[in-house]
């Protein structure tokens, strides 16, 4: 049986259709990412999957259980860790997670020995009596998965975790969500951080409320950029894209950072015939290099596909 089954979701409110004729399923054990820009649908439909929004439409089961009939069964078999922060910043951390195990039922010796375990698997050993509104932002957010997982559900729903965390942190997150998914812990995760979600099985595209794509990183990868990749870096960039995109041969040219990402098509095209048509059209001091398509690439061609851009 999957962890989460969704046909048909969809969440008006009012005129506007925030969610739209989502389906998707998501595995025991999986890391499901769930990408797109704010405003896409994401938060909505992890809110339905938590049983804290009814759906207006379709239907969705999580850990066995109907978000519509059965909120209350879905939210005792489930953890959930919200973009905003939620934990009170005026108590201590050994405090907050006794406070979210008493919500979650736990009581006892069986609470003080899982809150034992989660601290030293979040790696809050030492800060037991810190106050939690001092701590940095990253090791707040591990204290909040760390209350999530409190009752050992069956699956985990992360909304936008590692937002304004430094690399470090995320790093370690990361490493923490990939160990529950060894353990059979299904986690459901929505970001913004397109790297991040090379460490997902699949992941899903949404805009506009719809689900435009669905696959491994490495099927969306072949789908949607099957062509060569070049990525241009050096100055006065922003005036040449025109003169680029007027080449034979050339499939797209993106802003990617302070650089610009060039999709080719055409075989013979090289490095040093983009290099010489960016310097003539202004550029200065171009390198250019040929990159793997990164998840980036994917979201771009996917929305321009869908006509989304």
């Amino acid at each position: 049986m999957s962890a989460i089954e969704v046909v048909g979701l969809g969440r008006k409110f009012g005129s506007f259709q925030a969610v739209q004729d989502v389906s998707f399923t998501v595995e025991p054990g999986e890391i499901f990412g769930y990408l797109g820009a704010n405003g896409a649908g994401k938060s909505s439909t992890i809110r339905m999957l938590c049983g804290l929004l009814a759906p207006s439409s379709g239907r969705a089961t999580v850990a066995g259980h109907d978000v519509a009939d059965s909120p209350d069964r879905v939210k005792e078999s489930i953890g959930y860790m919200s973009q905003k922060f939620s934990l009170y910043l005026d108590l201590p951390v050994r405090e907050n997670l006794r406070f979210f195990g008493g919500a979650y039922g736990l009581s006892g010796k069986a609470l003080a020995a899982r809150m034992d375990e989660l601290i030293e698997e979040c790696d809050l050993r030492g800060l037991e009596g810190a106050l939690t509104g001092a701590l940095p932002g990253g090791t707040r957010q591990r204290l909040a998965l760390g209350c999530a997982l409190l009752h050992r559900p069956k699956v985990v729903f992360l909304d936008e975790p590692t937002a304004c965390v430094d690399p470090k942190a995320r790093r370690l997150f990361w490493r923490m969500i990939r160990g529950l998914s060894a353990q059979g812990t299904t986690v459901f995760v929505t970001t913004h951080y397109l790297d991040e979600a090379e460490y997902c099985a699949r992941i899903g595209l949404m805009s506009a409320g719809r689900l435009i794509a669905l696959d491994t990183p490495a099927a969306l990868k072949s789908r949607y950029v099957p062509h060569r990749v070049f990525v241009l870096r050096g100055g006065a960039l922003s005036g040449v894209v025109a003169a680029l995109s007027t080449m034979p041969g050339i499939l797209s040219v993106e802003p990617f950072g302070a650089g610009l990402h060039v999709q080719v098509t055409e075989s013979r095209l090289s490095s040093g015939d983009l290099r010489e048509r960016a310097l003539a059209a202004g550029a200065k001091d171009v390198v250019v290099d040929t990159v793997p398509p990164s998840l980036e690439d994917v979201f771009l061609a996917a929305l321009k596909q869908d006509g989304s851009a």
